[in-house]
């Protein structure tokens, strides 16, 4: 009889373990279809603009394609948004090669820098960015996080994507790169 009911027991308990794992998974896959699903809807409103201003308080507006987004002020250029913030190591060790890649590549280049701290003081901002001699624009709004939304979401940070002249997406970066490898890709981009 003992034995009966352990068994029953354990069945029960088994029984209610699986469910609860079951559950678990039907809300997790709910939830990453309703993300995608989210992702999805952003990537597909082609009309949607969104303006970025830099902390000189320029404005450049990015116009979602099929492809990717055009830039307003990259006039075919090759441009290479960093989703970046001022507290993060990598992102910082990441200025120099940028500042390089743009002194480079002037004429074929646009890197923005794309911050991701909300509610950072342009003034405290413009103070970092004299700082590192940051030589490429850097923008400063809440349109910012608007942007990272739309590219799919930014998870991580430093995160770079880089768009061709005509605004079509060639790739991304996640996490510190090396400069040789950018510059092996804007080559690339270039002869497109």
């Amino acid at each position: 009889m003992k034995k009966i009911s352990y068994v029953l027991l354990l069945s029960f308990a088994l029984t209610l373990v699986a469910c609860s794992k079951k559950d678990n998974e039907k809300r997790e896959k709910t939830q990453t279809t309703q993300k995608q699903e989210k992702t999805l809807n952003i990537q597909n409103k082609k009309s949607d603009e969104i303006t970025l201003t830099t902390v000189n308080g320029d404005k450049i507006t990015l116009a979602k394609t099929d492809k990717g987004f055009k830039f307003s002020n990259a006039n075919g250029k090759i441009v290479l948004v960093d989703f970046f913030a001022t507290w993060c190591p990598p992102c910082k060790a990441e200025i120099p090669h940028l500042n390089n890649l743009q002194e480079e590549y002037k004429d074929k280049l646009e890197i923005i820098g794309v911050l991701i701290e909300p509610n950072k003081d342009n003034n405290e901002l413009k103070d970092f960015i004299n700082s590192f001699t940051i030589n490429y624009t850097i923008t400063n709004s809440p349109a910012n996080m608007d942007f990272a939304t739309a590219v799919g979401g930014v998870e991580s940070i430093p995160f770079m994507i880089m768009y061709d002249k005509n605004g079509n997406y060639v790739t991304h970066y996640l996490g510190a790169i090396p400069q040789e490898m950018i510059d092996s890709d804007i080559q690339e981009a270039l002869k497109k």
